[in-house]
C-alpha cells in the first residue's frame, strides 16, 4: 500500500472571518491511498486551534507502516486530521475495490441530499445585515459571533433575513456572563441553535445554567471519549471528521451521542467537496447539517457535491465512496 500527501490550496469566494482571525484560502492535504491497482482519496484541514498544522499532520500521515488495515489506524493514529484524511481514503479504497458504495459496506441506509447552513462570517453590523440580505433565501443561515459586542450583530442579521432559520457559533468566544445575558435575545431573535458559547476549558459553568436556546459542544466534542465530559452542559453535539479522525469514529459517535440523549449537528471546516464528502453520510437525519465548506470556496474539486434547494447531495463515485 503506497500512501502519497500533498498540500492543496483553494481560494476563498471572500474573507472569512471568526473570532480567532481571518482567511483568504483553505489550505488542505490530500492523501491518495493505492493498492492493487486502485485508487482511494481522502481530505484532512489542519487546526491550529488543536495544536496542528499542515507539516505536522503530513508528518504523522508519513510516519504510518507500509501495510495496515483501516481498523488497525484507530490504534495508529490518535482522533484528528491525520487519520481523517487516510480512514476516508481507505473507504474510499475499500468502495473500490468491492464494487460497492461506502454506505452499503457501512451497513447504512442510502443517502439522500440535506438542508445545509450558510455561515455568515464575522463582521460589522451593517456588512452582516448585507450578507444576511444576499443570503436571505437560504433556509439556514449560521452567524458566527464570539465578542463582547453581539447583540447588534445579532439583530442585524435578523432584520437581513426575516424569515431563515438562525444558528450562531460563538467559537468559545464567550463569557458565562455574556452568553447568561445574550441568552434571552437568542430566544427573541428566533436563534434555534448555539454552538460552543464558552471555552470549551471553561464549559463546567453550563452546568445548572438555564438554556433556552439548545447548546451545542464543538471543541468539546471530539469522538466518543468526550461524551462523558459533556452531561449536563450540552443537548447537541457537532462531529466533524476533522475531529473524530475520520468517517468510522465518526459513524460510532453519532450512534453514542443518540444513545445517550444528545441530538446531533454535522460540521466541517472549510475545506473542498472531498472533505465533505464522506461527512454527508453522517448527517443523514441529523438535527443540523453545516456542510457549505464548497459553499465558501472560489474554486473546488473537480467531481464536487451538488448543491442545490435540496440541499447538499451525497457524492458521486468519481469524487468519493
Amino acid at each position: 500500500m503506497q500512501i502519497t500527501v500533498t498540500r492543496d490550496v483553494f481560494k476563498l469566494a471572500q474573507v472569512f472571518t471568526i473570532s480567532r482571525g481571518s482567511r483568504t484560502e483553505a489550505q488542505v492535504l490530500t492523501v491518495k491511498v493505492e493498492k492493487d491497482g486502485m485508487t482511494g482519496w481522502g481530505e484532512c484541514v489542519p487546526y491550529a486551534r488543536y495544536n496542528e498544522t499542515l507539516d505536522s499532520v503530513k508528518a504523522e500521515i508519513e510516519g504510518l507502516p507500509e501495510e495496515f488495515t483501516r481498523e488497525g489506524l484507530m490504534d495508529l493514529l490518535p482522533a484528528g486530521a491525520a487519520r481523517n484524511a487516510v480512514d476516508c481514503a481507505l473507504w474510499d479504497l475499500e468502495a473500490k475495490a468491492a464494487g460497492k458504495p461506502v454506505w452499503e459496506l457501512a451497513g447504512l441506509e442510502a443517502p439522500g441530499p440535506e438542508i445545509t447552513a450558510y455561515t455568515l462570517s464575522l463582521d460589522t453590523p451593517a456588512k452582516m445585515q448585507a450578507q444576511a440580505a444576499e443570503n436571505a433565501h437560504r433556509p439556514l443561515l449560521k452567524i458566527k459571533l464570539g465578542t463582547a459586542d453581539d447583540m447588534p450583530r445579532l439583530e442585524a442579521v435578523r432584520a437581513g433575513a426575516p424569515e431563515a432559520s438562525i444558528i450562531v457559533d460563538a467559537n468559545e468566544g464567550w463569557s458565562a456572563e455574556v452568553y447568561a445575558e445574550l441568552a434571552p435575545h437568542l430566544v427573541r431573535l428566533g436563534v434555534e441553535l448555539v454552538e460552543q458559547p464558552l471555552p470549551a476549558g471553561e464549559d463546567d459553568a453550563l452546568l445548572g445554567m438555564e438554556r433556552p436556546v439548545p447548546v451545542c459542544a464543538d471543541e468539546s466534542c471530539h469522538d466518543r471519549s468526550s461524551l462523558p465530559k459533556l452531561t449536563g452542559k450540552y443537548d447537541v453535539v457537532n462531529i466533524k471528521l476533522d475531529k473524530t479522525g475520520g468517517l468510522t469514529e465518526a459513524l460510532k459517535l453519532r450512534d453514542e451521542a443518540l444513545a445517550a440523549g444528545y441530538q446531533v449537528m454535522v460540521g466541517c471546516m472549510v475545506g473542498s467537496s472531498l472533505a465533505m464528502a464522506p461527512a454527508t453520510l453522517v448527517a443523514q437525519g441529523a438535527l443540523v447539517t453545516d456542510l457549505d465548506g464548497p459553499l465558501l470556496l472560489a474554486e473546488d474539486r473537480d467531481e464536487p457535491l451538488t448543491f442545490d434547494a435540496e440541499g447538499v447531495h451525497p457524492p458521486k463515485a468519481a469524487l468519493w465512496g
